[in-house]
């Protein structure tokens, strides 16, 4: 961690944790067409952080893209920003603008980050409807265990998929609740639909992505460690708030303050350091 670059910037990171319903969205990424009135995922969400003034440096990145139709309980947007954003109320404003996508949570992390090289893994659902299933639960039970592992999965691809270099997954798949369950860091295109169609009914073809549910993503142990927690339980004279980073304690104190904070001679700096370690002083 450079800390004296993280003192000097005014650029973070944030991560936004989202959940929506994709049957409400034409597809995830952002229309090329700018006269296109189909929405996408990634485009309201540009849209309304834009309207709620909120800018950021390079582009929107994702922790995971869903197909058409696919829902996500929580899936991932990151940017990088100068703007001073009030996690709560910046949550607060956005909810109330859209009923299809809601943000669970926003993160500070620090800024520039490769979003989706820092996630671990996905774990998505498939809930088909059991009227539909034609395999029995013992046969499903085979299959989950059958497709567990690491192997090259490309027959459970498409034509897209037939073409990427890398055909070799690790994928974990159950059976609970009547739905099965995907577990892995990395899936080819229409893999969990198309593995889902083989499990649940004998044949490999791609099952209707409405029923497909992005459940839950996995941080990196790195991305863990880089996000930045709001301190609310110690206060020092002069300082306006305090957030942490792994061992580095933040402070944040007024332009003209920041000389009472040090210290003549760092006096008051050094103290403050036996007290709580490392210190970094941000002016704002």
């Amino acid at each position: 961690m450079n800390f004296r670059s993280l003192e000097k910037t005014t650029k973070f990171g944030y991560l936004f944790y989202i959940s929506y319903r994709g049957t409400k969205f034409h597809s995830f990424d952002e229309n090329k067409d700018e006269n296109s009135t189909k929405k996408t995922v990634k485009g309201e969400f540009i849209k309304i952080l834009g309207e709620l003034g909120i800018t950021w440096a390079k582009g929107v990145q994702q922790g995971g893209r869903t197909d058409g139709q696919v829902s996500a309980r929580e899936n991932m947007l990151y940017i990088n920003s100068n703007n001073k954003i009030d996690k709560n109320s910046l949550k607060d404003k956005f909810n109330k603008k859209i009923n299809e996508m809601k943000i669970i949570k926003i993160e500070k992390t620090l800024p520039n980050l490769a979003l989706p090289e820092m996630i671990e893994g996905r774990t998505y659902r498939y809930n088909y409807p059991v009227g539909k299933i034609s395999s029995t639960r013992e046969e499903i039970l085979k299959k989950c265990e059958k497709f567990t592992g690491t192997y090259d999965v490309s027959e459970f691809t498409d034509k897209k998929g037939e073409k990427l270099k890398e055909k070799v997954r690790s994928v974990e798949v159950s059976y609970n609740n009547e739905s099965l369950v995907f577990s892995g860091n990395s899936f080819m295109p229409k893999q969990v639909r198309i593995m889902s169609g083989y499990i649940l009914t004998g044949e490999k073809k791609i099952l209707p992505g409405k029923y497909l549910t992005l459940e839950k993503m996995i941080l990196s142990k790195e991305l863990e460690e880089i996000i930045i927690e709001e301190v609310n339980d110690i206060s020092e004279e002069n300082v306006l708030n305090i957030e942490k980073i792994k061992d580095v304690y933040i402070f944040y104190v007024a332009k003209n303050k920041k000389g009472e904070v040090i210290g003549k001679n760092a006096s008051n700096i050094k103290n403050l350091r036996k007290k709580y370690g490392k210190i970094i002083i941000k002016t704002i």
